[in-house]
């Protein structure tokens, strides 16, 4: 009984993000408020073209119109959170609006995990089996695949956050993290969290080990067929085609290790930095991919760049 009244008080988390560091919370405002507005106004350049160019109906470009919606739908489920907490004294969240940022920040994550590993494949039949590319990658194969990476992502997630969520949460209700990050919520549980770690684990294979796996075995095969192509023209032409996609996988993924890969410091001293490091890592993660994106695939595919100056051109015309 006294359990259950512990477990009901808990109705709200207190997020700590950088409230140890007050001077930098002002400057991170600034800098995540602008990187922010980037990314909407990239990847919503990108969803644009992608849709209103015939010539970006293809299934690389309907994959990446996905990834830039994924990436507007990622951050606006944490960066508005992350601005109000730099301004806000208290910076409290309720325990559902938590459980909703927590499915949203988890679901957009898997999904784009996925989804990498279909455009690797797309890449793969376009390089390596390109006569039989129309027929491999028509709309009846690739829009199922994108909606099967939408909809294994935000299963997974219904399934983490239902599992973190059902967890009595009786003792300290402060948030170690910007955002309702689900291994920080998951230390403030008082119960056995060995599920919740099993079925972490068993996840995390499946989302980031078979996309990993997909993906290095694809680009194996691509990168023996380019070398086979006899003209240095033709081998440049050829890994130009994929250049922006594996430019966005080492970002996003080494980003990741980089984030839970590294060792953790025993010295008091050292954790509090490392405790920094970690935070401003993840923002890394969360703000700064996904505003690198737009510009990757901008910067190193001449059909966007050609298709985002007929729509700035059209634009400038019709005023």
């Amino acid at each position: 009984m006294e359990s259950a009244n512990q477990t009901a008080s808990v109705t709200e988390f207190i997020l700590l993000g950088l409230s140890a560091h007050p001077k930098l919370e002002k400057t991170f405002f600034v800098l995540i408020l602008l990187t922010y507005l980037v990314i909407l106004l990239g990847n919503g350049v990108l969803i644009l073209v992608t849709i209103l160019d015939s010539r970006l109906h293809t299934p690389m470009y309907f994959f990446l119109g996905n990834l830039s919606f994924l990436d507007i739908c990622y951050t606006t489920s944490s960066v508005p959170l992350i601005l109000d907490s730099f301004l806000t004294p208290r910076k409290t969240i309720s325990f559902s609006a938590c459980a909703v940022q927590m499915f949203l920040s988890f679901a957009m994550g898997a999904t784009e995990c996925v989804l990498l590993g279909m455009m690797a494949f797309d890449r793969y039949v376009a390089i390596c089996n390109p006569l039989r590319y129309p027929i491999v990658m028509s709309k009846a194969v690739y829009v199922p695949m994108a909606a099967g990476s939408w909809a294994a992502g935000c299963a997974a997630s219904m399934v983490q956050t239902s599992l973190a969520m059902r967890l009595p949460f009786c003792g300290d209700n402060v948030i170690n993290h910007f955002t309702c990050e689900i291994l920080a919520v998951l230390k403030l549980a008082c119960a056995d969290i060995s599920i919740n770690v099993i079925s972490m684990g068993v996840t995390n294979v499946i989302f980031l080990g078979v996309p990993v796996l997909l993906i290095f075995v694809s680009y194996i095969f691509i990168l023996t067929t380019i070398l086979r192509i006899p003209s240095a023209e033709g081998r440049k032409k050829a890994f130009s085609t994929c250049s922006a996609h594996l430019t966005v996988v080492v970002v996003f993924y080494g980003t990741i290790l980089f984030m839970y890969g590294k060792p953790k410091s025993k010295d008091p001293l050292g954790a509090d930095k490392q405790d920094l490091a970690d935070k401003l890592t993840s923002l890394f993660y969360g703000v700064v991919t996904p505003m690198l994106n737009p510009i990757i695939y901008s910067l190193r595919n001449k059909d966007v760049k050609a298709a985002v100056r007929n729509l700035v051109s059209q634009k400038c015309f019709i005023w």
